[in-house]
């Protein structure tokens, strides 16, 4: 459960660099975000989990 916690503690670091040393980038990916097609963003979300478990995967396994 540690880890757990530790994983999210680490999620809301690397989200929180972004708002806090670039805003406007921030902003703009936002924006292009809200242009971006929905199957594209299920897609890129799909791989982005995919990834996510083959790298836990690979450093757990």
């Amino acid at each position: 459960m540690t880890e757990l916690a530790v994983a999210i503690g680490l999620v809301l670091v690397i989200e929180g660099l972004l708002w806090a040393l670039a805003p406007r980038l921030g902003r703009r990916l936002l924006e292009a975000t809200a242009e971006t097609p929905e199957s594209s963003l299920r897609i890129a979300g799909a791989l982005a989990v995919a990834a996510g478990v083959l790298l836990v995967w690979m450093v757990r396994g």
